[in-house]
């Protein structure tokens, strides 16, 4: 069962940045905007530590967590080789203009406001 939720529009979110969409009773989803405009969602906490991915550096299709500058991928939500782990990921669109996260896998409900 999909669960299309508008989290804002593509320019509110810096290019190479993220976004942060707080969800009750489970864990934050980051939204990353790359410099080539590629829209993405994982869940904002590395695998590795723990640390918020919505605070990294954004480099190509990859963030690197501030913690320990761990490379995740954001179309896998994996950990670039040698580290492992995995986030979960979470489809995305962009439809008339306003980024849409689908967060049927999401555990928890989700709040209005991105922070």
């Amino acid at each position: 069962m999909e669960r299309w939720i508008r989290v804002c529009r593509p320019e509110d979110i810096p290019r190479q940045g993220a976004r942060v969409v707080q969800i009750s009773g489970g864990a934050d989803v980051a939204v990353f905007r790359t410099a080539s405009d590629r829209i993405f969602a994982i869940t904002d906490r590395c695998p590795h530590k723990g640390g918020p991915l919505s605070q990294g550096i954004v480099f190509g299709e990859r963030v690197a967590c501030p913690l320990h500058n761990w490379s995740v991928e954001l179309d896998s939500g994996c950990a670039s080789a040698p580290d492992e782990g995995c986030v979960r990921t979470f489809p995305v669109k962009v439809e008339a203009g306003e980024v849409m996260v689908d967060l049927a896998r999401a555990p928890g409900t989700v709040r209005d406001a991105l922070r």
